[in-house]
């Protein structure tokens, strides 16, 4: 499976508000960018997830209801990425999820 045109044109304009936003399709999905540095992925189903490392940042999007990306690897053994998903508030509301966006950049750098 891999992410529409339509996926990629949502989340664009998602976070248009971010300065120099810029895309890169990777494994079927789509790494977003800020002057270089990747902030969040749209995977090839849709859904977006920010960039968090343990910490404040990752704490606060998990009580806003985000979950941390986990999948079970061929051996059957548990493995997470540093993504949670993008709480449901802001993929309705541009600047909520602009905000969050600047939040995972600041705690990035």
């Amino acid at each position: 499976m891999s992410l529409s045109a339509a996926d990629t044109a949502f989340a664009r304009e998602l976070f248009q508000d971010i300065p120099d936003l810029t895309t890169r399709k990777m494994f079927g999905g789509l790494g977003l960018y800020s002057d270089g540095l990747i902030f969040a992925v749209v995977r090839s189903d849709g859904q977006i997830l920010l960039k968090a490392q343990d910490g404040p940042f990752a704490d606060r999007l998990a009580q806003m209801g985000a979950e941390k990306w986990t999948y079970t690897r061929k051996n059957g053994a548990a493995s997470a990425m540093p993504y949670w998903s993008l709480p449901d508030a802001a993929m309705d509301d541009a600047e909520e999820a602009a905000a969050l966006a600047r939040r995972a950049l600041a705690a990035l750098r």
